[in-house]
């Protein structure tokens, strides 16, 4: 049985994170999803935020809340993310909230909160300049929130909510979360009833929490890197008074297969790395190295190598053989052709590739624009 790599989890360091966000948050009126995507759903992890004091819990992976609840982890579970038209039956039997940010998704929502015999509650989401998920324009917000109070009654508005700091890097502000708690009073005042939920963000919503400047109002906040690592706003961020927060929760272990003396320089002509990068080397002379039997996956294309990849393979001989990715094939030949017929083929591959997700993008468009005709007609 396979040994190692192994990462090994500190529960009493990651229980002293958790009470000193959650505690933090508390004090300032704010409640904490504590979330728990990046320790893989693990149920020992799940409780160990619960019992700290998170209000509920919160993943991007429908799978992750499936493996919890079977261990007994009863939640609150909070979806983190807006979901598919097609993931709505696991989304309403799994999670009891999820984001939301369109209106065609809700419907179909209170559809399937209808077949299951359940209440559904929603964060709508709302666009400060991050370019993540929500609505960009404030009065359709307003508007939505208005219809999905008076017209489904399985699903339940419990507030509204916005990510910062994500896709486009935007920084939590004291002006951006007035700019929210403002936009939750104008949906109160059109649904004529207040909001559970203004959801100030993630992690870096915490550093407003830190130095005493979140706005009055914001009372939610999703936490999961803050609390299960403690690194991104104490190394990235410099923040230097935060070492209430331990970094050391988390051990990766890893057998030694090889030690060996060698040049610190590589030797030969240098092109590319195994990721298509191309690193800076500094010569410190013959040195003693030791190589560790871990790695890192080849980024977007390691949920390939999980289902069957094979550099290489070229085309498969049948169902269950192994086969070659195209985005594996377009990465091998720009980074080792030899000709100029090589280059052509690795441009041929990368136009496949193309011209195969424009036709799924427009065959989701199709759809979805059918079901919304359709939809659109029954309400």
């Amino acid at each position: 049985m396979r040994k190692y790599p192994q990462l090994e989890f500190d529960l009493e360091k990651l229980r002293g994170n958790a009470r000193a966000v959650i505690s933090r948050c508390n004090a300032a009126g704010i409640c904490v999803c504590g979330v728990i995507k990046g320790a893989d759903g693990l149920p020992e992890i799940a409780r160990t935020l619960r019992a700290a004091g998170a209000a509920e819990l919160g993943t991007s992976r429908l799978e992750q809340v499936a493996k919890c609840r079977a261990a007994g982890v009863p939640g609150p579970w909070l979806l983190i993310r807006i979901p598919g038209l097609t993931e709505l039956p696991d989304v309403v039997a799994l999670c009891d909230t999820s984001l939301q940010s369109e209106w065609a998704t809700l419907m179909a929502l209170e559809e399937e909160c209808l077949r299951q015999n359940r209440t559904h509650r929603v964060i709508v989401m709302t666009d400060l300049g991050d370019l993540r998920e929500g609505f960009w324009d404030k009065d359709e917000l307003v508007d939505v929130c208005r219809r999905v109070e008076q017209d489904l009654p399985h699903v339940h508005l419990a507030g509204i909510g916005v990510n910062l700091s994500c896709y486009g890097s935007t920084k939590p502000t004291p002006d951006k979360m007035n700019e929210l708690v403002a936009l939750a009073h104008r949906v109160e005042a059109r649904i004529g009833r207040s909001l559970e939920v203004v959801s100030g963000g993630a992690t870096s919503s915490f550093t407003l929490v830190h130095w005493g400047t979140m706005p009055a109002g914001i009372n939610h906040l999703r936490i999961g890197e803050g609390i299960l690592l403690g690194k991104d706003l104490q190394v990235d961020w410099g923040i230097r008074d935060m070492d209430y927060l331990r970094m050391d929760t988390f051990t990766l272990r890893a057998e030694v297969v090889e030690v060996k003396d060698k040049p610190t320089y590589p030797i030969g002509e240098l092109a590319i790395d195994a990721f298509g990068r191309k690193p800076t080397y500094v010569d410190r002379g013959v040195r003693r190295r030791a190589l560790l039997a871990l790695g890192r996956a080849a980024e977007d294309t390691a949920v390939i190598m999980l289902t069957g990849v094979v550099a290489n393979a070229g085309l498969p001989a049948g169902l269950g053989a192994k086969f070659e990715a195209l985005s594996f094939s377009i990465f091998y030949t720009a980074a080792q052709y030899q000709s100029r017929e090589e280059l052509l083929r690795g441009f041929g591959a990368a136009l496949v590739l193309l011209l195969l997700a424009s036709g799924l993008l427009v065959c989701a468009r199709l759809l979805e624009a059918r079901f919304r005709r359709r939809w659109q007609g029954e309400a």
